[in-house]
């Protein structure tokens, strides 16, 4: 999944991170002749570079960066309570991660861009919602459950 350099950051072994809008770090490192990233090397060079995209694996095997922090929950819902948005395609804003919280019954969840994924979310295996990736999900008839909203922490 493509997302947007926002800052950069030298790791421990003074190698260069970007760090993207979802609040993933990967390292872009300059190591010519099977990496070559000359832009690394100078400040201006990196400052052209804010707000390109980079491809990252992390967001499409839905895992949560480090250091968020819960800032917002949904009431409980249940089949006949679940507002409709939720049963059809939708996304988080850019940085705004996701934890859909099963209390009983199953969930379908459902990633259909920029991957495609499906989970059933069961009580004590929570479904990770990226930030901007279309999503929705499908309900049993017992199924009760929050969504949880996480960014950044400051």
């Amino acid at each position: 999944m493509q997302r947007a350099i926002v800052d950069f950051e030298v790791d421990d072994a003074e190698d260069w991170v970007a760090v993207l809008s979802c609040g993933h770090p990967q390292h872009v490192r300059h190591q010519p002749p099977f990496i070559n990233r000359p832009w690394t090397q100078s400040e201006a060079g990196r400052l052209q570079m804010l707000g390109t995209t980079l491809d990252c694996v992390r967001c499409e095997r839905l895992e949560l960066p480090e250091g968020l922090v819960s800032y917002r929950r949904t009431p409980e819902f249940n089949a006949t309570t679940v507002p409709l948005g939720l049963l059809r395609d939708h996304a988080t804003k850019t940085g705004v991660w996701g934890r859909i919280v099963v209390s009983c019954g199953i969930i379908r969840y459902v990633v259909t861009a920029p991957f495609a994924h499906q989970q059933d979310v069961v009580p004590g295996q929570p479904g990770i919602i990226a930030p901007e990736a279309l999503h929705r999900v499908a309900l049993s008839e017992d199924a009760e459950f929050h969504v949880e909203f996480l960014r950044p922490g400051k």
